[in-house]
């Protein structure tokens, strides 16, 4: 038995001349701008236009033009495919990125030329939102039905399929966040608050039955319990907001004021839905949110890195991976209020 384990992620421009075409790929997707296509290109190339020439521009300037991302998701690969081999399982892994390359038809191809036995999709999104998991998934399948070529044939006949929709209380992905933070914590001064920060969504996608807020929440708790965090210890909060709509709440600097207001010792932020550095970790929460914090008076502000390579999360994704090929997904957690969960395909 031969398997194929693909690993999606967003994707970020590698050079200076990619973040506006990485920006327009971004917003004509139609789970991010929920509108028909002639307004939606429209919408897009406005924004990518005036965003690559200011807040994305600066943002990853700082970052020499060139996100760590793709970077960060080939050692993740290289080390899940070893923790593979180790438990006796052959598997080869691929990288796919939703917004820049490797893109899902390039990786079609490659998965053509290999000819896995077993198929297995495994998107770097613990939490389960139809804006990143759900495109990841409809995106390589559109890519796979275009194709029509030996994977789409066998897909349909002898090749089984797996995917890891959402992994929010995976045990590898919880022991090594709340790793991360005793870390950090035993740097901190004592009273510093934990901010769990989850990139932010528009309400309205929560209304319609996506999960990712729940999810987020379930993980947040489950992470601060088994770090040995009290009620009042930590809090959860959304960063990156964009745009007129009304986001879900708190919002990360809504958090730090309500630290500095209650004269916390310190503050130590997580993005505990990030398990790879890119620019929401390394520009908005280590530099933005840094300064931010110092202005509020806060006397000291770190940045807990994701968990990454991390043994614990690498071994849990095996784990993960190798209940899937045997026909044993992790367990659902979602009610039948979300409608829109991965775990019942409608996305």
């Amino acid at each position: 038995m031969k398997a194929a384990v693909v690993l999606m992620n967003l994707g970020g421009p590698l050079s200076r001349e990619d973040v506006r075409p990485f920006l327009t790929n971004f917003f004509m997707d139609k789970n991010i701008i929920a509108v028909p296509y002639p307004l939606r290109w429209l919408i897009a190339r406005y924004i990518a236009k005036t965003r690559s020439q200011g807040a994305a521009k600066t943002a990853y300037a700082a970052l020499d033009y060139k996100s760590p991302l793709l970077e960060n998701t080939k050692a993740q690969a290289t080390a899940l495919e070893a923790a593979l081999h180790n438990k006796g399982i052959q598997a080869k892994t691929f990288v796919s990125m939703r917004y820049w390359h490797p893109m899902a038809k390039k990786v079609v191809q490659d998965l053509e030329e290999y000819a896995p036995d077993k198929l297995i999709l495994l998107p770097l999104y613990p939490q389960f939102s139809t804006t990143t998991t759900g495109s990841s998934f409809e995106d390589f399948w559109q890519e796979v039905q275009a194709a029509d070529g030996k994977l789409h044939a066998r897909w349909n006949d002898e090749m089984k399929v797996g995917s890891i929709g959402c992994y929010p209380l995976l045990d590898g992905f919880i022991q090594a966040s709340a790793d991360n933070i005793r870390t950090a914590l035993a740097k901190a001064p004592a009273g510093s608050r934990v901010l769990f920060s989850a990139h932010g969504l528009p309400e309205k996608i929560i209304e319609g039955g996506d999960p990712y807020q729940m999810q987020c929440e379930k993980s947040a708790a489950a992470i601060a319990a088994a770090a040995g965090l009290q009620d009042g210890a930590w809090e959860i909060c959304y960063q990156s907001r964009v745009g007129p709509l009304k986001w879900i709440g708190p919002s990360t600097e809504e958090a730090l004021h309500k630290a500095a207001h209650d004269k916390v010792a310190g503050v130590i932020v997580y993005p505990h839905a990030f398990v790879s550095e890119h620019v929401e970790t390394l520009v908005e929460i280590e530099m933005e949110y840094r300064i931010k914090a110092g202005e509020m008076g806060i006397p000291y502000f770190d940045r807990v890195p994701t968990v990454s390579t991390h043994p614990l999360f690498i071994g849990g994704l095996a784990d993960a991976v190798e209940a899937t090929i045997n026909g044993q997904p992790l367990p659902k957690i979602c009610g039948n209020d979300f409608r829109r969960c991965g775990c019942k395909g409608k996305i």
